[in-house]
């Protein structure tokens, strides 16, 4: 059973609470659930991280190959537009990445037009509220079936 890591970048432990109006009132516990109910109807196994510390996402991606996970879908959050840590880490590792955002991150306020992390991954979901999640896991299932 293939592996996948997930993994959820500052304050969205937050999710559900905090600006519904942009970002939904789904909490970050029920995003897993949606998460954990597509993987399984795919046959893959997932393993869930949230951190606010971007060393510790930076860690986290690092052992990923070590750990045997064949892809990782992130959300990185407010460290998409500031982490060239993150962004090496996912060049680093050389897996299949797919991005996520819960807002079109295009749309909204000019210093997040821009990803660093977009670069480096397979592709990018965002503006989809948490559809962006399954439509990432989705297309990342796929990517891991090539």
């Amino acid at each position: 059973m293939k592996r996948i890591l997930v993994i959820h970048g500052p304050n969205l432990d937050l999710l559900g609470k905090r600006e519904t109006n942009v970002y939904g009132k789904t909490s970050l516990s029920e995003i897993n659930s949606l998460l954990k109910g597509l993987a399984k109807k795919n046959k893959v196994s997932l393993e869930i991280v949230q951190s606010n510390h971007e060393g510790e996402i930076v860690d986290r991606i690092g052992q990923a190959p070590r750990e045997k996970f064949a892809g990782i879908l992130i959300n990185p959050a407010a460290y998409t537009h500031t982490s060239v840590a993150i962004r090496d880490a996912v060049a680093a590792v050389n897996l299949p990445t797919v991005e996520v955002h819960l807002s079109n991150i295009y749309a909204r306020e000019e210093f997040r037009h821009h990803s660093l992390i977009s670069p480096v991954c397979s592709g990018q979901v965002s503006g989809f509220g948490i559809h962006s999640y399954l439509l990432g896991l989705e297309a990342l299932i796929s990517l891991l079936k090539k």
